[in-house]
């Protein structure tokens, strides 16, 4: 028995969340909610259902158990209030486009036609101006560096204005210093927006997030959920039923 979350200001509300690719279970009752403006950390292995959260909460894919509201609403209601950050790996840098182009692609939506407006592109140099890259807007996707690519996506990410920012391994493939200019980003994104993060990298996570405020909050095979609330501060969050009470701040499935 799943536990129920009582919760009407939550960001993101699931309830006994399972998900399964051809009978592969992937995600078995996952509970949890999420505040305004936490920041949220889901660290596992690569193929560990991490992805498939994020799609759930974007309303891409359908539960095969329980319940995903976003804003208290089904995700496919409110998708526009949502930013999504892809992993790097799914966009071609060699693809022959300008960083400003990439970021203008956030606009898109609602099924619109037509080209991009002045109030676009104003909003589009805005993000780029946020991440800081407001000089390399009209340079090519290929001439910046992994880092800086990093950027453009989470400007595209920010263009449609979110309340919510969702993020796929943000910092794969960076050095080390790139990660913390990375983390420091974040953490001013973090002033007005709530995130949700997905690594594989569990020292950064723990590096950056620290060991208060972690809970399991169901099985991401074979995964765990990491939160952390704004500026450090722990806060009380739900558990599945089935997983007893522990004194330690980190419970495992």
């Amino acid at each position: 028995m799943t536990k129920t979350i009582v919760d009407n200001d939550a960001v993101i509300r699931c309830e006994g969340l399972s998900f399964a690719y051809n009978g592969d279970s992937v995600l078995t009752d996952v509970t949890f909610s999420v505040a305004a403006r936490d920041f949220v950390s889901v660290v596992g292995p690569n193929g560990g259902g991490k992805t498939t959260l994020l799609r759930l909460i974007l309303g891409l894919l359908t539960p095969t158990r329980g319940t995903v509201r976003v804003f208290g609403r089904p995700p496919s209601e409110v998708r526009r209030r949502i930013g999504y950050m892809p992993q790097r790996a799914e966009l071609d840098p060699q693809f022959p486009v300008r960083a400003l182009d990439v970021v203008l692609m956030g606009r898109l939506g609602n099924g619109r036609v037509g080209p991009f407006s002045r109030a676009d592109k104003a909003k589009a140099m805005a993000a780029l101006h946020e991440v800081g890259l407001t000089a390399h807007a009209r340079r090519p996707l290929a001439a910046l560096s992994g880092g800086q690519r990093q950027r453009v996506l989470i400007a595209r990410a920010l263009a449609c204005d979110p309340e919510l920012l969702l993020m796929d391994e943000p910092t794969a493939n960076l050095d080390p210093l790139v990660q913390d200019e990375m983390h420091e980003l974040l953490h001013e994104l973090n002033r007005r927006l709530t995130i949700v993060l997905v690594s594989h990298d569990v020292g950064f996570v723990t590096r950056r997030a620290g060991p208060r405020g972690q809970r399991d909050y169901g099985r991401v095979h074979p995964g765990a959920l990491r939160t952390r609330h704004p500026h450090g501060a722990a806060r009380p969050q739900p558990t599945v039923a089935s997983d007893p009470p522990r004194r330690s701040n980190t419970k495992y499935a």
